[in-house]
């Protein structure tokens, strides 16, 4: 079970990293290569212009949400008139599938009588003529603004989760030492609900650095290259262009850059825990 569902599709893929194989020309592969499609992973593919946008959505994503969710959770625990309608609906935009998302805020972003689009005029927004998605100045962001409305509740859920197993006495021996406001949330909360936040920030990270839905439907990674990420370079350079190869190759590049990016995060949020 375990060779048949990881081991093998694993070897499988780094087998055919090495090979020629494109199933436009030639159904079975047609020898190895060496480095070629490596190489070629650079060559022919938009492949660092597809890294950088994944890098850009990935941490400003992560981090906006982060903090967009903090605020949201601390309302949430100041016991608020209404905090109770507010937990409610915060769930639902996690439970809408990013497909569904995508749709829904590319008919927002219509040029022609789309919500969003008629809202940013409104307040002087200068938006493209060829609309919010089809300007390249534009389209990145588009796609941060739909994840960021989906997976803002997220973290505003589980930080709020955190805020709740704050120990009452903490929070009363703080106010009494003179903490209160910023200092409270500096000294205090943050500090409490650290793991909790690296935790969700390094999944939402991996998450993000993964995106493929919200691009599929709203951009198609264009225009041009400018909302293409890591994902759908390699959707197409596989699924679309059939490049075997050249696709199994790309995974692996990104496997490695994954792996750096994690090892790297783990070494500096991770320091100093006790297991």
């Amino acid at each position: 079970m375990l060779i048949g569902l990881i081991i093998y599709p694993i070897s499988f893929s780094l087998i055919n990293s090495f090979r020629q194989w494109n199933l436009q020309t030639s159904p079975v592969p047609l020898g190895f290569v060496g480095l070629l499609n490596y190489r070629m992973v650079f060559e022919t593919t938009p492949f660092l212009d597809a890294l950088r946008n994944t890098l850009i959505l990935s941490i400003a994503g992560t981090f906006i949400e982060f903090w967009f969710g903090m605020g949201i959770a601390l309302l949430l625990a100041s016991q608020l008139k209404g905090t109770n309608a507010v937990r409610a609906l915060l769930i639902m935009p996690t439970t809408i599938a990013p497909i569904v998302a995508g749709f829904l805020f590319r008919y927002m972003y219509y040029e022609r009588g789309g919500l969003i689009t008629w809202l940013l005029t409104q307040i002087g927004f200068p938006v493209p003529p060829q609309g919010l998605l089809g300007s390249s100045t534009t389209a990145l962001a588009s796609i941060a603004l739909a994840d960021i409305w989906q997976w803002t509740p997220f973290f505003a859920i589980v930080l709020y989760a955190g805020l709740l197993s704050i120990p009452e006495d903490i929070k009363e021996a703080a106010i009494v030492d003179g903490a209160t406001g910023l200092r409270m949330f500096a000294w205090i909360t943050l500090p409490s609900i650290s793991r909790t936040a690296i935790i969700v920030v390094m999944i939402r990270f991996m998450q993000l650095f993964n995106m493929f839905d919200l691009v599929l439907v709203l951009t198609r990674g264009g225009p041009g290259t400018a909302s293409r990420t890591l994902s759908y370079n390699l959707y197409q350079e596989g699924l679309v262009n059939y490049n075997i190869g050249v696709a199994a190759a790309m995974t692996w590049i990104i496997v490695i850059i994954v792996t750096i990016l994690i090892n790297i995060y783990a070494r500096v949020a991770f320091r100093g825990w006790e297991w």
